[in-house]
Formats: C-alpha cells, sequence, structure tokens
C-alpha cells in the first residue's frame, strides 16, 4: 500500500471530506513488467513549471519509467486531436496538462478518464489537502482532472509607467483611454489564453453585471463594453506572449496580465523589470489552475502509472516547484508548502521580480471561480464569434 493509499483510508475511516468517503475498492491496476514510455502533453504551458518534477519521478521510480516523451500544443486543438485517437482507438497520448480551457473542450465531448470516485483510493481527502481555492477549482473538474498548480490570476493590468502618466482607475476609464489611445491596449483571444479570459471573466464584477456566472443571459453590460472596446484595439492574438512581447517592444502600452504572466515575463527580460501593474475599482480576482487529466483509452499498465504520478505530483517536496519563475504565483495548490521549500532560483526570482502588494492584494480582495465547464465554452465561442471577427490572428 502506498502512503497516499495510507492517507486516503484514514481519511475516509474518520470522515474527511466528501472525496475521500466516496472511494470504492477497484481491482488492482497491472504494475509494468519493463519500464514505460510515458507520453506527456502541455496545453498550458506548465512544462515550464513541473517539468523538474515529473523527471524526478522517473529518476526516482526508474521501474516505472524509462522516459517522459514531452510534447506542446495549443488548447483549442487538443480535443479534436483526442477525439480522433480515440475514435481510431490509438491514443498516444497518456497524460495531459491542461488550463481549463481545454479541459472545459474536453469535458464537453467526453474525452477525460474518471478518476473520481473511481480511483479515489489513490489519493488523500482532497478538501484537506488543497488551499480554498485549489479545492474550488477542483471541484469544477467533476473527477476528471485533478489540480496540479493554482493561482488567483488576476485581471491584472501592465503598463509602461513612462508612458501612461495617469493610469485607468475603473473599467469606465479603460475604455475612454482606450478610444482616446487607438491600438494602445491589448488582450489575447481567451480561448487560449490565460490573461485574456480572466480579464473578460473580470469585467462582469467591475461593470455590475446581473449574473458574472452566466455569460449569455448575465452579462448584457460585458457583452456591450467588449464591442465598445473592439473598435479600439488592433487585434487580437492567439495566444499571450504576444502581447508580453508587444508591450515590452513598445508596441503596445497597456495589456491584461495575470500575477504570473506579470513576473515571469519580467524574469525572462520580455518586459521591462521597472513595468507596473494595477486594478480597476471594483476588482474581484478570478481564479485560475492547471490540471492533470488522463485521456479515456490510456488503461492496464499505463494507467497505474499515470495515477501514481498525478499523486506524486501532489506531494509537498514536489510542490514546492510550482513557484518557479513565478509562471502561476503563488503556484502551490496544496497546504503547507511555503516559498522557503522551493529550489533557490525560484526563491531568488520571486524576491527580485514579485510584488510585495500582491500579498495584501490577494488577502484584501474576494477570489471568484472562473466559469464552469459549458457556460466556459459558451463564452470562448460567443466571443470568437460577436467580439474578434476577423481581428482575431493566429
Amino acid at each position: 500500500m502506498t502512503r497516499w493509499s495510507i492517507l486516503a483510508a484514514a481519511a475516509a475511516l474518520i470522515g474527511l471530506g466528501p472525496l475521500a468517503a466516496q472511494a470504492q475498492p477497484k481491482p488492482a491496476l497491472p504494475k509494468p513488467k519493463a519500464p514505460l514510455t510515458i507520453s506527456v502533453i502541455d496545453v498550458a504551458g506548465d512544462l515550464q513549471i513541473s517539468q523538474p518534477a515529473i523527471e524526478k519521478f522517473q529518476k526516482e521510480h526508474p521501474d516505472l519509467v524509462a522516459r517522459f516523451v514531452f510534447t506542446k500544443a495549443t488548447a483549442p486543438e487538443l480535443a479534436g486531436k483526442l477525439k480522433a485517437q480515440q475514435q481510431a482507438g490509438r491514443v498516444d497520448i497518456d497524460f495531459v496538462l491542461t488550463g481549463n480551457d481545454a479541459l472545459a473542450a474536453g469535458m464537453e465531448q467526453n474525452l477525460w478518464l474518471e478518476i473520481f470516485p473511481t480511483y479515489a483510493d489513490r489519493f488523500p481527502a482532497l478538501d484537506k489537502l488543497y488551499v480554498p481555492g485549489a479545492y474550488a477549482m477542483q471541484k469544477m473538474a467533476r473527477g476528471q482532472a485533478m489540480v496540479l498548480d493554482w493561482y488567483p490570476s488576476g485581471p491584472l493590468l501592465e503598463y509602461d509607467p513612462a508612458k501612461v502618466k495617469d493610469m485607468p482607475k475603473t473599467a469606465e476609464e479603460l475604455l475612454a483611454w482606450c478610444k482616446a489611445h487607438p491600438n494602445r491596449f491589448m488582450y489575447a483571444r481567451p480561448a487560449n489564453s490565460g490573461p485574456g479570459r480572466t480579464f473578460v471573466m473580470g469585467l462582469p464584477y467591475l461593470l455590475g453585471d446581473k449574473d458574472p456566472l452566466d455569460p449569455v443571459k448575465g452579462w448584457d453590460k460585458t457583452w456591450a463594453y467588449l464591442k465598445e472596446m473592439n473598435d479600439c484595439i488592433e487585434y487580437y492574438p492567439s495566444g499571450t506572449t504576444a502581447t508580453m512581447k508587444e508591450l515590452g517592444d513598445g508596441s503596445r502600452d497597456i495589456i491584461a496580465t495575470t500575477t504570473g504572466w506579470d513576473i515571469n515575463p519580467r524574469y525572462l527580460g520580455i518586459v521591462p523589470e521597472n513595468f507596473k501593474v494595477a486594478t480597476l475599482k471594483g476588482f474581484h480576482w478570478v481564479g485560475d489552475a492547471n490540471y492533470m487529466a488522463i485521456p479515456k483509452g490510456v488503461t492496464g499498465e499505463k494507467l497505474d502509472v499515470a495515477l501514481a504520478l498525478m499523486a506524486y505530483l501532489l506531494e509537498p517536496a514536489q510542490q514546492a516547484y510550482m513557484y518557479d519563475h513565478g509562471y502561476m504565483y503563488p503556484g502551490p495548490s496544496i497546504h503547507g508548502v511555503t516559498i522557503e521549500m522551493a529550489p533557490k532560483e525560484s526563491q531568488e526570482t520571486i524576491a527580485r521580480f514579485g510584488r510585495p502588494e500582491y500579498a495584501g492584494m490577494i488577502a484584501d480582495n474576494p477570489t471568484e471561480p472562473p466559469l464552469d465547464a459549458k457556460p466556459l465554452v459558451t463564452m470562448f465561442e460567443k466571443w470568437d464569434r460577436e467580439i474578434a471577427g476577423n481581428k482575431a490572428r493566429q
């Protein structure tokens, strides 16, 4: 019995949490007779955070994994790729790192293996393991994925203080600034950008919309705002990196960002170190997370290893890697993981490029969940259809 199985069994006995109580006895999966090659696909940019911890698993478990094969793709293309493999009966993707964009698309198409309650005995009581924000995101996965790293996200605005002397303080002021400075504000396509979708999902709170969790019936003010703002935006990149590069090279003066997308590009030198961030009046954090998921069609020995890898990545020693270089700041999704536990390089990055004000901002402002799977997919489709038009670029 693994240490996680022992913890889960104990949790079930003493009644810790709903997910622990759902554990069902399952026949043991076959263990690998020889080390396997495990295919990992990343559609969330998470490998820059989690790859060292994943590779550490192979070093500590050479009897299970001979090597990992890492590939990257965009979130919008993953569902089609998996669907085609599953229909052909030849799934060659064993482990997926995804944001809630591709996770939601996969849930809509029934692409993910059920982890809970089927394999709940592999994990400890999740309501006790995860910090509150991460646990809220975990519940949204409906047992089809596991939160790997989490952050309060945004929406934040990043800007060049040499060019923007009077930073907008309200959503209305941002729209007026955009109109007065056409093509100087930018955000990326929400379906493939954490800051892009966080900006859009944060607007209903800023504008006082009827129902921030219903983009069809509750976002009248938000959709009107986005349509009006569209007139002063030159184009929408397909991903966040392009917005960072254009802010850094002076093509834009203000962009949508998040805590991680603020810290990491300044660490990488894409955005100047002295650039600043701001919030707008009525600001609510919209949480975000990256997930681990297993496609349907992964079975037997590979499934056993994929589940073992999931449990391993939720241990404190591996969670400390999630501080990374600020990409998902803070990053760790479980209780009790401090910056002092992170690699020295991560500690140095956060000390230099982190912002002291983030701790107070996280403590003093409410954190809301992102849209659930179906409303999220609906929002992506409505935005692509009604806002982007011919301004979206690959």
